[in-house]
């Protein structure tokens, strides 16, 4: 007779098996083609991450811009950039789109080129030769010469910061041909070439008197066009009154060098410029941004400004859903998550970490929802004990604290198990790359956790929140498990969207899918 104890009856559903390794050579689940180009575009930045290689990354989002329509590279495109705010693997998406000769790049260009940074990262990759070719060609060269014909004198000016290639380059690739007498005169003006001052639109203007004459007005330009010339503290003044919210934002320090938080009043017109709610809506503020903001400023930036970036955050974070019935968010505190949310490049790696997101989601939520449970893990439980009462910034500071150990992404649920405990919905937030308690066969522990959880709470749902650019999962979805990657407020929408019963099974490439051309 055959092994009883091998071969006896399966009391609860079967559970697919994992079919494929992660990073770490650890049992997963492949994700689908479109939901791994989605991960990629939401969470990669083209940088160095603790478990891909820059070129790992693109070598993966070229292979599989080959297999997927160009219709939902397109929408992917979009969602990147609207829903997630990213810059460089939108530009690359309509780089490949460009390099198929897909018509759908019209609309995905239309879409996702909202400024000059963005148009020069599209020149720049589609010119690099990666995507298969070196020249712009006629429907990519008209898409940029239309841009550059349809820009505000302020949206050109803004993309007159940068190089590789500079909008002069840009301008020099594609001559393009304007219509008004303004726009001629500011292409000469920018690549050098002679021009009709009295044409020059008004900022360009005003740019060119200050350059001849500092006691002209500062002009309202892009501050980085000033810089070049030293400003006096009364010039940095100047600029701090006048800058947008981002600009004022990245330079707190600056203006503290600078002895702008000297002069009487620009603490408070500052502060208050920092948490305004219609500022922070208009300037579309990524809660992260405001993270790296507080995290960067020293002791010299007033406490009345380091203490309005907390309210901004909290004004940010507005949107955050309240969720119905008992939610357990669980944020992985692992040493890969040490990695910069954005990867690594000499000299331009962001201070904020993967962790640093992770405890910032896990905050925000626990803000809104005050019965919420926190359980960080790495590969074990790690206590850390949060008041919902303090703000979104303290709580994400003291989960920021922890780190270390490695990857178990069934620690939680194992934990619930354990316990006994009950929840509707649960929320596990990190870079997945789970390796402890590896199965050689069947599903992964995360997945045979998950189930047994479900014994007790059959109507719960399970979220994976994905913070890294990768091509597995540690739970398959199905109708009561959501993968999303990104670090976007979009994360938060689309939670509170799952948790109501409103997404379906392929929750997120559907909801890409939905993006309208």
């Amino acid at each position: 007779m055959a092994n009883i104890q091998l071969f006896k009856s399966l009391k609860r559903r079967l559970l697919p098996v994992a079919d494929t390794m992660n990073y770490c050579g650890a049992s997963a689940y492949a994700l689908s083609k479109e939901h791994r180009l989605a991960q990629y575009a939401a969470t990669g930045c083209l940088n160095h991450t603790f478990y891909a290689s820059a070129q790992a990354q693109l070598a993966t989002v070229l292979e599989l811009s080959q297999e997927i329509a160009p219709r939902f590279i397109a929408q992917t495109a979009l969602y990147a950039r609207r829903r997630s705010y990213m810059k460089d693997m939108p530009a690359l998406l309509l780089a490949v789109l460009a390099a198929r000769g897909a018509e759908e790049l019209v609309p995905a260009f239309e879409g996702t080129v909202d400024n000059g940074k963005m148009l020069r990262n599209f020149v720049q990759i589609l010119r690099s030769g990666v995507t298969g070719r070196k020249s712009l060609g006629s429907r990519p060269k008209k898409l940029v010469q239309a841009w550059l014909n349809q820009a505000t004198e302020e949206q050109l000016l803004h993309a007159c910061v940068g190089q590789s290639p500079s909008l002069a380059d840009v301008v020099k690739m594609v001559h393009p041909k304007p219509a008004e007498p303004w726009r001629a005169a500011f292409f000469a003006w920018l690549i050098g070439r002679p021009y009709d001052h009295a044409a020059l639109p008004p900022l360009t203007r005003a740019l060119c008197a200050y350059q001849r004459d500092r006691a002209q007005p500062i002009p309202q330009v892009p501050f980085q066009l000033l810089t070049a010339m030293q400003p006096s503290t009364e010039e940095w003044t100047q600029m701090a009154r006048d800058g947008g919210w981002h600009m004022v934002r990245m330079n707190l320090n600056s203006f503290a060098r600078h002895g702008v938080f000297e002069v009487p009043g620009m603490t408070e017109l500052i502060a208050a410029r920092l948490c305004d709610a219609s500022a922070i809506a208009k300037a579309r503020v990524f809660p992260y941004q405001l993270m790296a903001a507080w995290k960067a400023c020293d002791e010299t930036v007033p406490v009345a400004v380091r203490e309005a970036l907390q309210k901004a955050m909290e004004i940010a974070l507005a949107n955050v859903p309240t969720l119905e019935g008992t939610v357990v968010i669980c944020p992985d505190v692992s040493g890969s998550m040490s990695n910069p949310i954005s990867g690594v490049r000499a000299g331009v790696s962001s201070a904020v970490r993967c962790i640093d997101v992770a405890a910032l989601l896990a905050a925000a939520i626990l803000r809104k929802n005050g019965q919420s449970r926190v359980l960080p893990f790495d590969h074990r439980m790690v206590s850390c004990p949060l008041d919902p009462s303090d703000t979104v910034m303290v709580n994400a500071a003291r989960l920021a604290r922890i780190g270390g150990g490695g990857t178990d992404c069934s620690a939680p649920l194992r934990w619930l198990n354990e316990h006994g405990q009950r929840a509707d919905l649960v929320i596990l937030v990190s870079d997945n790359e789970s390796w402890l308690r590896n199965h050689t066969s069947g599903a992964t522990e995360t997945l045979r956790q998950w189930q047994q959880f479900k014994q007790r709470n059959r109507k719960a749902r399970l979220v994976c929140v994905d913070l890294a650019p990768h091509a597995s999962s540690q739970a398959p979805e199905s109708d009561d498990i959501l993968n999303i990657g990104g670090f976007s407020d979009d994360v938060f929408r689309l939670l509170a969207s799952f948790a109501a019963g409103q997404m379906q099974p392929q929750h997120w490439v559907d909801e890409i899918a939905s993006m309208p051309l």
